[in-house]
């Protein structure tokens, strides 16, 4: 899984029937080079619809390669010294541009080369099916995230909360795959990283020490948060780092910039929280926290403090799943159920007419 953050790929080995098991074997992060990370986050300052994909399609095909190339590597360097065989891959590349309303997903990832360099079964393009079958494509995780609970054991109803580049979360009642429920909420590190970014204090805001050293602005703050409101999102499932931008924090230093945009962010989530667990499901207590904005704890002290600390946060860690990894491990599952003809998307996660199976599978060695 190679995610918003742009820095590297997060790589799993799981064992799974696809259904009703599943144990993790290993997983390991990779860095990319800083000439791909910079790649990646110029193509996508440069690609906002559909039309700048041919556009850019030289710069495209370059990275795609490039990208491609690093997974082989990865998959050269982790499985080497393994005494198990490795069956298939699921490759979900680098999202470039998501924009559902178009029916239109874009990842770098060629997966006839993958399976060319690597002598294994691939696994890829995962949303388009969902797409064609007036889905968002987005967001797939939900089906890994009832493994999880199934696996875990852990009481029902609960909610898991992904706070990516994107958050989004998914709602289990019960482990009927039909009553899933899950969705994009908004933005979770994107804007917050970018901020970083742009002031060249980094990738990322390490444990919110930038956000909690400064004084979030009020005026610019509440302004953001209704014209966020202003947008129609009631019926948008899934979003795309694009959908978000952060000039408003224009004329800030970095402490307080920091600040207003964290509780731009938790204020966002916090809202999505109570208004979707409200509409579903009012009996849902916990909250399980994964991806890397779990570890901002600023970010989720905010979250608290925004859903009037109703909720208990937890993380997938505290049952054993390292939460930096259930993305890849999630896509390795995905990969599984794909193979197996098995549904990874429905009707009430993604939009979908039907539930849709998903990746197509190559095998080119």
């Amino acid at each position: 899984m190679s995610g918003t953050s742009g820095d590297g790929v997060d790589a799993s080995i799981i064992n799974s029937d696809g259904e009703g098991h599943y144990k993790i074997l290993i997983n390991k992060y990779f860095q990319y080079s800083d000439e791909i990370s910079q790649n990646i986050f110029r193509l996508k300052r440069n690609i906002n619809k559909i039309d700048d994909v041919k556009k850019f399609s030289v710069e495209i095909d370059e990275l795609e390669r490039k990208i491609t190339l690093f997974h082989s590597n990865v998959v050269s360097n982790f499985t080497k010294n393994e005494e198990f065989k490795i069956d298939l891959i699921g490759f979900h590349g680098q999202t470039i541009l998501h924009s559902p309303k178009n029916r239109y997903s874009k990842q770098l990832g060629d997966g006839n080369l993958l399976s060319q360099l690597s002598k294994k079964k691939v696994i890829y393009n995962f949303r388009q099916n969902d797409l064609l079958n007036g889905g968002d494509g987005a967001p797939l995780s939900p089906i890994f995230h009832q493994m999880i609970v199934k696996e875990k054991k852990i009481d029902l109803p609960v909610c898991i909360l992904n706070i990516g580049g994107i958050s989004n979360l998914t709602l289990i009642e019960d482990l009927k795959e039909e009553n899933l429920t899950s969705r994009d909420i908004g933005p979770g590190n994107c804007l917050i990283d970018e901020w970083i970014r742009r002031n060249k204090k980094g990738t990322y805001d390490i444990d919110g020490k930038f956000a909690n050293c400064g004084k979030t602005n009020k005026l610019i703050l509440n302004q953001a948060l209704e014209d966020f409101e202003n947008i129609p999102t009631k019926n948008i499932r899934s979003f795309d780092v694009n959908d978000f931008e952060i000039n408003f924090l224009r004329g800030l230093d970095l402490k307080d910039g920091a600040s207003t945009i964290t509780d731009f962010t938790s204020s966002i989530i916090a809202n999505k929280l109570l208004e979707v667990i409200s509409k579903y499901n009012q009996k849902i207590s916990k909250i399980i926290l994964c991806g890397g904005g779990r570890k901002n704890k600023i970010l989720i002290e905010r979250i608290r403090r925004d859903t009037h600390n109703k909720f208990i946060f937890e993380t997938t860690d505290d049952y054993g799943v390292d939460g930096d990894f259930v993305e890849s491990q999630a896509f390795a599952y995905l990969a599984i159920r794909s193979f197996l003809k098995l549904p990874i998307t429905f009707p009430n996660t993604t939009g979908c007419e039907l539930p849709s199976t998903g990746g197509i599978l190559i095998k080119n060695f």
